[in-house]
């Protein structure tokens, strides 16, 4: 069949009869190469006259500026949106994670242009099935992908599904990658926003009660002074744990008063290799957060006694050490994950099912019950965007509250009739029967 011009588009036979259409698109900026859509019409009938419709539609896509410019697939837009990524090195690794080892195997391959609202539900719904993408036909899950002698650790595969936070977060990875794309003019819209990934849990907060944080805290302080301090001051200020780990003496800022507030300015975080290292905040925003008279009589106590143990050892407290360190001079920060692992053991020791984060929780709460703006507990969190996710997240059922806001309510009502007060006499039959009632 013979070809119309370039511009306009080409209509050829197939050696099975389809017909195949290629309209030039312009310059690939990818590859660098000539970029042509195309698409195959079966044979047929009427497949002329499908195919000549389908030359236009292209044609009016290109002169419109709403087609796919590139042939790039969804694997290499990924890979260069996330050598851009500017967030936290924890989420960037996070999401390098769930591009290899979800994103990738199940629709790397295909082209940014051709991702839609179908292909984006069968991968939520292959996600939700079985999070090692298994055939079905069975199998072993190994303890490890290299070679190994099995033994009991190697169990026959049960499929289990990828966590809803986790597929959510395969759809905010794909959702900013793809906004990149229309950015670059690689796609004309973004077609994540039609897809729809399985709904949020509701936050349910579970922080510990007063009753449980005053054991946790005494018993900490009890088997050791310095413990029962790190766990005070994550109580009463909720900074993070990593922190609290970069946490510096000249970082504090004590009056005469003994009013003080103390600087959050970096965190302990994983570096690229694994290994924790000092690094920005998670958010980006240095903040202060205010301490209490009996927090900052707490804080002397202690660096009186890291002064003790660093005489008696025969080295000197370094000015810019860290409060909470694994060293008697404080040259070397405590382990996120060390801590964690010790309060777990502390919690069930003690019999109570909590966490470390949830001193986080425990600490909004307790300032949300107590009165304190919602804008003021979101500044010492270090939330932004107001404090919608402190009272979305952080903020427990408190009964006290609850009360109170009864009671309030309660205060504003009209005066209800009594049911002992006489009512006012109808007379009559009604009157009556009013009465009787």
């Amino acid at each position: 069949m013979a070809s119309n011009r370039r511009a306009k588009g080409s209509v050829e036979t197939l050696p099975s009869g389809a017909l195949r259409v290629r309209v030039y698109a312009g310059i690939d900026p990818v590859t660098g190469r000539r970029h042509y859509l195309t698409e195959q019409v079966p044979a047929g009938r009427n497949a002329e006259r499908e195919a000549e419709a389908v030359r236009a539609r292209l044609v009016a896509e290109v002169a419109e500026r709403r087609n796919p410019r590139t042939r790039a697939t969804v694997a290499e837009l990924l890979e260069r949106y996330l050598a851009q990524f500017d967030g936290s090195p924890n989420t960037l690794r996070y999401y390098e994670g769930l591009a290899r080892n979800h994103i990738g195997p199940l629709i790397g391959r295909v082209a940014v242009g051709q991702v839609d609202a179908e292909i984006l539900d069968s991968l939520y719904a292959e996600l939700r099935r079985c999070r090692k993408h298994c055939t079905g036909r069975g199998g072993v899950d190994h303890r490890t992908d290299g070679d190994h002698e099995c033994d009991d650790r190697c169990r026959p595969h049960r499929c289990r599904p990828l966590g809803v936070s986790a597929v959510r977060a395969v759809h905010y990875v794909l959702s900013g990658a793809f906004r990149r794309a229309v950015r670059w003019r690689w796609v004309a819209v973004n077609p994540i926003a039609e897809g729809e990934p399985p709904a949020a849990k509701p936050p349910n907060p579970r922080p510990p009660t007063p009753a449980q944080a005053a054991r946790i805290l005494t018993e900490a302080w009890d088997k050791d002074p310095a413990w029962g301090a790190l766990l005070w001051l994550i109580t009463t200020t909720g900074m993070r744990r990593g922190e609290l780990c970069a946490l510096r003496w000249h970082l504090l800022e004590i009056d005469d008063a003994d009013r003080a507030v103390v600087w959050i300015r970096e965190a302990v975080r994983k570096g690229a290799d694994g290994r924790p290292e000092l690094a920005d905040l998670k958010t980006h925003q240095q903040r202060r957060i205010a301490l209490d008279a009996e927090t900052v009589e707490m804080l002397r106590e202690h660096r009186a006694e890291q002064q003790r143990v660093a005489a008696a050892l025969g080295v000197e407290l370094r000015a810019d050490g860290f409060v909470f360190s694994s060293s008697p001079d404080g040259s070397e920060f405590l382990k996120p994950d060390t801590v964690t692992q010790r309060y777990e053991r502390l919690a069930r020791r003690l019999g109570i099912e909590t966490t470390l984060h949830k001193l986080r929780h425990y600490s909004a709460t307790e300032l949300i019950a107590a009165g304190v703006d919602i804008r003021t507990v979101a500044g010492r969190l270090g939330h932004g965007g107001g404090g919608v996710t402190t009272l979305r997240v952080y903020s427990a059922w408190i009964s006290e509250a609850d009360q109170r806001a009864a009671g309030g309510l309660a205060s504003r009502m009209p005066r209800r009739p009594s049911a002992t007060r006489p009512r006012p006499d109808r007379g009559g039959a009604e009157g009556d029967r009013v009465r009787r009632v």
